[in-house]
């Protein structure tokens, strides 16, 4: 059995998108989750076509400022950083964060906005997936090269590197988990089986992410490893349903340029009173989730995470040891 963890985002792209960029209200947004009782605190990642704070510095600053919440990136985009780079600042949080970090990684959102953006930095927006796997095997070689017999260099299809023990090394061996977000294809599905350590998707159907799931769990299984199913989800609390909905529609066009009915073909979304989204992520634990991380959709959060806190945690929480993460209930 799997315990349910429930985390919020924090709204580093909210703040991107009202103009005003600071670290004191997401600090008090932290602290404040902590308190409320969040299992987790993530935050996203993009340079120019969402744009926002880095996320590797906040979680640092997030994680000094707290006590045992863990944090994580949702997701980070590993190539928009050297993957050198990125290992060192990984690491480096690390030492902040030690065992409260986790790091979802994409390859890249499907939009040209981050086509673009990848241009921007001189990083190949074909080939992306393949480089995103490259890039963690970097990784994972640079973390581990300190220890006795394990090799300090990487000569990889697009990325060549030596004296990999020369970088830091990470608190724990080995470094922080590492989670795959995506969708539930089938190259998806085996390559967070066999490659990382969680499958963070925000699929909107619920039976699907449940066929996913189970998939999962069999091609782990086979691999004879253990990936945590996690999901990405985004709800507006409001117990006047028409009133969410507004709020929501407002804060996509406004977070994503596209419609809520655009983006509901492909990400999860939930509107209402507190009590309706929480049996809505109730399907999703039902069909094995175990790790859910909430994206309240308002440009203007914090009033609605009490509420969330107070209501709709205890109520998710009540479903999860109802489901067994390897059974197939849906």
């Amino acid at each position: 059995m799997t315990s349910l963890r429930i985390g919020i985002l924090l709204p580093t792209r909210e703040q991107a998108i009202n103009g005003t960029y600071a670290a004191a209200p997401l600090l008090d947004f932290a602290r404040r989750a902590e308190a409320l009782g969040f299992d987790s605190l993530w935050a996203g990642d993009s340079l120019t076509a969402r744009p926002r704070l880095d996320p590797l510095v906040v979680l640092s600053a997030a994680a000094a400022a707290t006590q045992r919440i863990t944090v994580g990136t949702a997701a980070l985009t590993p190539a928009l950083r050297h993957p050198l780079i990125g290992a060192n600042m990984i690491a480096s949080l690390s030492h902040v964060a030690a065992d409260r970090l986790i790091l979802g990684l994409g390859s890249g959102f499907p939009m040209a906005e981050t086509e673009e953006e990848f241009a921007s930095v001189g990083a190949s927006f074909q080939g992306r997936v393949g480089r995103l796997d490259e890039i963690t095997a970097l990784w994972r070689t640079a973390w581990r090269s300190g220890e006795d017999g394990e090799p300090t260099e990487f000569d990889g299809r697009f990325w060549q590197a030596d004296h990999l023990d020369r970088l830091p090394a990470p608190a724990l061996p080995g470094g922080p988990p590492l989670w795959l977000a995506g969708s539930d294809t089938a190259k998806v599905l085996a390559r967070a089986a066999t490659r990382y350590d969680g499958w963070l998707p925000f699929l909107p159907d619920v039976d699907a992410y449940a066929r996913a799931r189970r998939r999962i769990h069999e091609l782990a299984e086979e691999a004879g490893r253990s990936v945590t199913p996690a999901l990405y989800a985004t709800i507006t609390v409001n117990s006047n349903e028409a009133a969410a909905k507004a709020e929501l529609e407002h804060y996509i066009s406004h977070y994503y340029g596209r419609s809520l009915q655009q983006m509901s073909s492909i990400q999860a979304y939930a509107f209402g009173s507190a009590e309706k989204c929480a049996e809505w992520l109730g399907g999703y634990v039902r069909a094995g989730a175990r790790h859910l991380v909430v994206r309240i959709g308002s440009l203007d959060p914090e009033p609605q995470l009490k509420e969330i806190a107070e209501v709709l945690l205890p109520a998710v929480r009540a479903l999860g040891p109802s489901t067994t993460v390897g059974s197939t209930q849906s």
